[in-house]
């Protein structure tokens, strides 16, 4: 049976803002997943300790006096999520998430901020892996589909239920879903074992990055720079 019919777990985070390395989680979900029928889940409301702005609000919906009247502690809540999404990558399981680069940088970014033990710490010092990033594998599968990339395009494109866009649940259980929809599509990603899949996604991503990179400096901005790291980005000065 192929990956995209066994366990899977569905991760998502909604944030304070977009920049992966000072953004704040507000809210997380971990799903599991098997043949697209979910089997469990752990959510978070987190207190990030800073104002939630009024842009992130108005996308996933919890305000600032939420969080910091309903939320748990942020390191606790980084702490936790970090340690069930190695118990998964330890039993071998697949962690999957949309636009991975983002949801797994901003995890270890809050990890650092809080002087807690690092994913690859957890993991006895490799990297987490598998991950499976349905926005990486369906840029590659089908590269000149026109329109929107987002979360709730590619699941309107391979018909996949999106209850709530911007829940932490909602969009975690659409990535897992999403996964097995684009391997039911494409039997090349199907034939891929999980290991073998995440390499594919570093090469993918990292050819993805080069050629935006290259289409940003021919319409004239000659310092464009996308960074190609996937999936997980390092600061400046630690190993990419």
């Amino acid at each position: 049976m192929s990956w995209h019919r066994e366990l899977l777990i569905g991760f998502d985070l909604e944030t304070t803002g977009t920049d992966p390395r000072e953004a704040r989680i507000v809210t997380g979900a971990v799903i599991e997943v098997r043949d697209g029928e979910p089997l469990g889940r752990r959510e978070w409301l987190a207190d990030p300790g800073v104002p939630i702005p009024a842009e992130a609000v108005a996308v996933h919906g919890i305000s600032g006096e939420r969080a910091a009247a309903e939320g748990s502690p942020a390191d606790q809540v980084a702490d936790e999520i970090a340690d069930v999404l190695t118990a998964h990558w330890s039993a071998g399981v697949p962690v999957v998430a949309y636009n991975a680069a983002f949801d797994l940088t901003l995890l270890s970014a809050e990890l650092r901020r809080y002087g807690l033990p690092s994913l690859r710490d957890r993991l006895g010092g490799v990297d987490p892996a598998p991950v499976i990033d349905p926005y990486t594998i369906d840029r590659s599968v089908d590269r000149y589909r026109r329109g929107k990339r987002n979360l709730e395009a590619v699941c309107a494109e391979y018909g996949v239920a999106l209850d709530s866009a911007h829940d932490a649940a909602a969009d975690a259980l659409a990535a897992a879903r999403l996964a097995g929809a684009i391997a039911g599509r494409h039997p090349k990603v199907a034939a891929l074992g999980p290991a073998e899949l995440h390499l594919r996604q570093i090469e993918w991503y990292a050819e993805w990055a080069a050629d935006f990179q290259s289409f940003l400096r021919r319409k004239g901005d000659a310092t464009a720079t996308v960074e190609g790291t996937w999936p997980l980005r390092e600061p400046a000065g630690e190993r990419v």
